[in-house]
């Protein structure tokens, strides 16, 4: 629009330095949206290539165990995420201020952080374990093997931790490429061990958690070598790392994440309860259009992390210009995919939901409600945007704020439709909720902006 009104008011082509500036944003954040966006597409294909080990095994009861173990991690790592975020939006807002002695007692306290969150996972594995197994209630044969393959898989855990310090401490470096290349690695190395230790060495469920916990440690060693051939990270002394204020914002900043995590979660568990509720048909149904959702989150939030990167790079150099066209810019980016996608789900969703299932009953009661499903993009286009701004401004507290106010939102709406719409209610919901978290964002981003003090 800035653009348009240049062209109008002052009777000429264009501005050519705000073309420039407009071009090198756009580079800078394909730079590190595109290498994420293939990391996220990669990630998945772990716990895919588990099920399709253990599916050649034998009983339904191994994928079944496999299925509850992932979902166990998956919570416990999604609860702990906040040591990626953390160290992203802080290493940006350093690396823009070019305080590499910031830089440097950053990437130590996110280290010692997930060293200590490890050591309270190992030690209390045991009944971690059996009340989040016992939580899935699932039947005796497969608790069993659920059982095996969490004790197993959970010593990787201090891996993925101290990956997720490595990997958000390169992304605020400005460095997504090595994450990529990083996770790719390790899921060839989780495929290949998986049918080695199953079907070579006869270690069945066993076997896949171990295959899974190696490619875990290989994954953190190849990042931590990365790191150290290419930074050179010196330790900058026990003083400076643990200094009781930054470990105190540390903890500020992580318990905002935490709380913000918990409201996701409490949204998404409540909407695969009401859909279960409703009948399997229905549970099945909401699954599949989810996985569409899903899809789109892998691309839209390899420009949340961009943002992630580059404002807070642009926020520590306390360059107001910058930030605004890198908002701008990822706005153009994140509307011309969601529409893509809207109008990808729109005419091309029942041939979609027939590539994950043949269950013609199932995609005819997907059919009902695809449309909600194709709004999802446009709708919650602002909400991925402004997460990953927001997390490079280490703005966590509004973060939360907008994902409780939107959580609100989706309860009401939920509890005061759902007698009447049925799962439409649930859709209604869920879409209103997205769009919600990115208007509350869009005022307090707008907000915060009118009362900063920017030097550039």
């Amino acid at each position: 629009m800035q653009l348009f009104s240049y062209v109008f008011q002052h009777n000429i082509i264009a501005d050519y330095s705000y073309i420039c500036t407009v071009e090198s944003k756009d580079k800078e954040i394909k730079r590190i949206a595109f290498p994420a966006i293939i990391t996220n597409i990669s990630v998945p294909l772990m716990s895919m290539a588990d099920v399709a080990v253990v599916g050649h095994i034998g009983a339904a009861s191994y994928i079944g165990a496999v299925a509850i173990g992932a979902s166990v991690f998956n919570m416990i790592y999604w609860l702990l995420n906040f040591l990626r975020i953390g160290s992203s939006g802080m290493t940006a807002q350093a690396f823009g201020r070019n305080d590499r002695t910031e830089i440097r007692a950053i990437f130590y306290r996110g280290f010692t952080l997930a060293l200590g969150l490890s050591l309270v996972i190992l030690l209390f594995n045991r009944p971690i374990g059996r009340a989040m197994i016992d939580f899935m209630d699932p039947d005796a044969a497969t608790r069993t093997l659920a059982e095996a393959y969490f004790t197993v898989a959970v010593w990787g855990a201090p891996a993925v931790l101290v990956t997720y310090v490595l990997s958000g401490w390169l992304l605020g470096m400005q460095n997504s490429r090595a994450i990529m290349l990083v996770s790719i690695i390790i899921n060839v190395i989780n495929i290949c061990l998986s049918v080695t230790f199953v079907f070579a060495l006869g270690w069945e469920i066993k076997g896949v958690a171990a295959a899974t916990a190696v490619s875990q440690w290989l994954g953190a060693f190849a990042l931590a070598g990365y790191i150290a051939k290419k930074y050179r990270v010196a330790f900058p002394g026990r003083a400076l790392i643990f200094r009781l204020a930054e470990f105190k914002k540390l903890i500020s900043v992580n318990a905002d994440i935490f709380l913000r995590t918990l409201c996701l979660v409490l949204v998404t568990v409540w909407f695969t309860r009401s859909g279960a509720r409703q009948g399997v048909d229905i549970l099945s149904a909401n699954a599949l259009l989810m996985q569409l959702f899903t899809f789109f989150s892998y691309f839209i939030d390899g420009f949340a992390f961009a943002g992630e990167a580059l404002a807070g790079k642009y926020y520590g150099a306390s360059s107001r210009a910058d930030l605004s066209h890198l908002v701008k810019s990822l706005f153009k980016w994140g509307i011309a995919l969601s529409l893509v996608f809207m109008a990808a789900y729109f005419f091309a969703g029942n041939a979609l939901l027939s590539l994950l299932t043949d269950n013609r009953p199932i995609i005819d009661i997907c059919d009902k409600y695809i449309g909600w499903a194709a709004v999802i993009p446009v709708a919650g286009v602002t909400a991925f945007v402004f997460d990953g701004v927001f997390v490079g401004m280490m703005q966590t507290r509004a973060m939360l704020v907008s994902i409780a106010f939107a959580a609100v939102v989706f309860f009401a709406v939920y509890f005061i439709f759902d007698s009447r719409l049925g799962n439409h209610a649930l859709w209604l919901a869920f879409v209103l909720y997205l769009a919600t978290r990115g208007v509350v964002e869009l005022l307090l981003y707008s907000n915060k902006l009118r009362h900063l003090t920017w030097t550039k």
